[in-house]
């Protein structure tokens, strides 16, 4: 099995993927491209499962660099980079810095990537929906501009996550939405039965990045209807299931 990541006609101009858990040599949940080191899966695994993906970019042998995500709103500028056994705690991360790779991990939750190829800036946010409610994807476009980016320039991608269909939420969820903005309403559809809706985590995303002037493109897959490409926590727990891994969303300059 190869690695086959999923691309975005508006990234194209740069080395990107939405992968899938296809291609790598995890076992049982984690099979088989996991790509989260604090899973609990065999280290080594997860490192080689790493390097198949750069090498998909074309980053044989490169750094890929992330963050221990938190589900909040902080992006990190990559300059000369981190310890990658203590990476810093945040949410996403910006670069100009080519030859190395920027990436997020995700299970349900959305990861978009982002770049002004012109400037040569990108960047990779993870956004669940408490992130992207507390202003993850809006951090990650000031954190490229603090780069040269231009946000006119700035093209996003939100890929492969949780959809609508699959997402019933409790009023939990939908009350701190809601509290941003009485308007997002827009987003949650009857669930089925009482205090239940389902939560349109993708179109969110790119209404907050339409608002704050960056176009998003958006893949169509739905991580919980498609067990064979895709981790997904929400079926994990749906299903009663063991320990899952996590799948891999990177992009890059180039090597530089």
């Amino acid at each position: 099995m190869t690695v086959r990541p999923v691309t975005a006609a508006s990234l194209a101009a740069l080395p990107h993927g939405f992968f899938t858990r296809e291609g790598g040599i995890s076992e049982g949940g984690f099979a088989s491209l996991n790509c989260s080191l604090s899973s609990a899966d065999d280290g080594a695994r997860v490192h080689e499962n790493r390097a198949r993906a750069m090498a998909a970019l074309g980053l044989a042998g490169a750094l890929l660099f992330a963050v221990r995500q938190v589900h909040g709103a902080r992006c990190q500028v990559l300059d000369e980079g981190w310890d990658m056994a203590a990476p810093p705690e945040a949410d996403a991360i910006a670069t100009r810095r080519a030859g190395v790779a920027i990436g997020v991990v995700t299970a349900d939750c959305a990861p978009v990537l982002f770049a002004d190829a012109d400037a040569g800036v990108v960047g990779a946010a993870h956004a669940g929906w408490r992130g992207a409610v507390a202003g993850v994807l809006e951090a990650t476009i000031a954190a490229m501009e603090t780069l040269g980016a231009e946000r006119s320039r700035i093209r996003a991608a939100i890929g492969p996550c949780i959809r609508q269909a699959s997402y019933e939420v409790a009023a939990d969820l939908r009350d701190a939405v809601l509290a941003r903005d009485a308007d997002d309403a827009c987003f949650f559809a009857n669930g089925g039965r009482p205090g239940r809706w389902r939560f349109d985590l993708a179109g969110y995303c790119a209404a907050r990045l339409a608002a704050a002037g960056v176009a998003a493109e958006v893949t169509p897959e739905d991580t919980l209807a498609d067990p064979a490409r895709f981790f997904s926590h929400r079926r994990r727990t749906l299903n009663g299931e063991g320990p899952i891994g996590h799948q891999l969303s990177a992009i890059t300059l180039g090597a530089g």
